[in-house]
């Protein structure tokens, strides 16, 4: 009797460190719903975000150099509003033809992981599309997402979300 008790709790302890060790934290919002409404889209991998050389080369790169380009909620659109600051990057660019940028894009924290890297891949894309319509060579831009794994702001409210919804710029050479 007492081996059985014995067994009985060990199964017990086992199912429930089980359970506990695949629970994460959930967002605002459940599955389905927040930034990124689409959860069943697979997003690319995602990097520790420590770039320090163009992929294959070993070129250093700068970041920090250019203002980052906001985004509205779930949106991969580029608002007018934001347009200068591409043109901005653009004219660098074309004045520096030795090297080229890799844009990434980011997401708040709503929404599954697998949504926010789809969604900061096509954010990451739009910038791209408009440089290249701005007249660069689409081979000096790079494209990666960090999804909602790289916040610059902390809170879990609006103020905090605007600022994580963005592409920013590392120009390399």
């Amino acid at each position: 009797m007492l081996s059985r008790r014995w067994m009985m709790a060990a199964v017990l302890g086992m199912a429930t460190l089980a359970m506990l060790s695949g629970c994460k934290k959930k967002t605002t919002g459940g599955p389905g719903t927040g930034e990124g409404s689409l959860g069943g889209i697979k997003g690319g991998d995602i990097t520790d975000g420590s770039l320090n050389t163009r992929p294959g080369d070993g070129s250093l790169e700068t970041r920090g150099q250019f203002v980052p380009v906001y985004f509205e909620y779930d949106s991969a659109q580029v608002q007018a509003g934001e347009r200068a600051k591409l043109e901005a990057v653009s004219a660098n660019l074309k004045q520096n033809s030795a090297g080229g940028v890799i844009v990434e894009g980011h997401c708040d924290e709503r929404g599954s992981r697998e949504y926010n890297l789809a969604l900061g891949e096509r954010r990451a894309m739009a910038v791209r599309a408009y440089l290249v319509g701005l007249g660069l060579d689409g081979a000096r831009i790079q494209t990666k997402s960090f999804g909602k794994e790289k916040s610059v702001a902390l809170g879990h409210d609006e103020e905090s979300w605007s600022k994580n919804r963005r592409a920013e710029f590392v120009l390399f050479k």
